[in-house]
């Protein structure tokens, strides 16, 4: 079997680029491509649409930080990730700094033989990624206040 490549794995202060992303998981061997784009909302609530749920709170912009080995931390992941050889290419980009809504904050990439294995792959790593990779989320909402999201 080819290796797999992890084409990129950074945290960045510049604007992502989705088509930068989608080139580098690009492969005659993929049968299949997923992305994954991440933009910031103009609102923050439970993902619980219950009756019971409080109101969602209306966010102005969102300000990351990272840690210095973030970078390192996403790399690992994403080699973990392509090590059982399902994907052909592996993508991720996060985005650190000030954003406002609309901004794109992470872009995930994954190619693949086929279509299932990059879908699986691509939720497995944005999923592990946020659960893993040391980034802190400031948010700003609209009526003043603010919020830390991510903090140890």
């Amino acid at each position: 079997m080819a290796r797999v490549t992890v084409t990129l794995a950074e945290i960045r202060e510049a604007p992502l680029s989705v088509d930068e992303v989608l080139a580098s998981v690009s492969d005659p061997r993929a049968g299949g491509t997923c992305l994954f784009v991440g933009t910031v909302r103009d609102h923050d609530g439970p993902a619980d649409a219950s009756p019971d749920a409080p109101e969602a709170k209306g966010v102005s912009h969102l300000d990351y930080s990272a840690h210095p080995q973030a970078t390192d931390v996403a790399r690992e992941l994403a080699e973990k990730l392509a090590s059982d050889g399902r994907v052909v290419r592996i993508a991720v980009v996060h985005r650190v700094g000030h954003l406002e809504v609309g901004d794109v904050a992470v872009v995930v990439g994954v190619s693949a033989e086929h279509r299932g294995e990059a879908f699986e792959v691509c939720r497995a790593l944005i999923d592990e990624f946020k659960a893993n990779v040391p980034i802190w989320k400031h948010q700003q909402f609209t009526d003043g206040a603010d919020e830390w999201v991510g903090l140890p």
